[in-house]
């Protein structure tokens, strides 16, 4: 079993940046692909960012490449997602999951964090 917890969401205006936190407990997480994924109210949820094993490769959404960019630390057990020059439309609870394959299907990931709200201003 592994648990997941995001931190890092906030209040900010747009043009902001931002630095999202996914720290893995339980089971060493290292030899799990970490994706992003976000859901704004009355949506469903929506594939952000993800990141193979061993953090070779990389897939993100065309609604945030050039800003936003995923990477991970596997000593610290940690992915990270690093948000820049946001904009309302990326406002939105973000959670992050863990899962055999750097998928861009929420519904192939096993574990899922609890989400932290980011919420952008315009």
């Amino acid at each position: 079993q592994v648990q997941l917890v995001e931190s890092g969401g906030g209040l900010v205006q747009a043009g902001d940046s931002l630095r999202l936190s996914c720290v893995a407990s339980g089971r060493t997480s290292s030899n799990y692909a970490m994706g992003w994924f976000r859901q704004a109210p009355g949506k469903e949820r929506e594939f952000v960012v993800s990141i193979s094993t061993n953090g070779g490769r990389t897939n993100i959404a065309d609604s945030v490449k050039g800003r936003f960019t995923i990477s991970r630390d596997n000593a610290k057990n940690t992915v990270y997602l690093q948000m820049n020059c946001l904009k309302p439309e990326d406002t939105a609870a973000y959670y992050c999951a863990a899962g055999t394959y750097d998928y861009t299907q929420s519904a192939r990931y096993r574990y899922w964090g609890q989400g932290t709200q980011v919420t952008v201003s315009s």
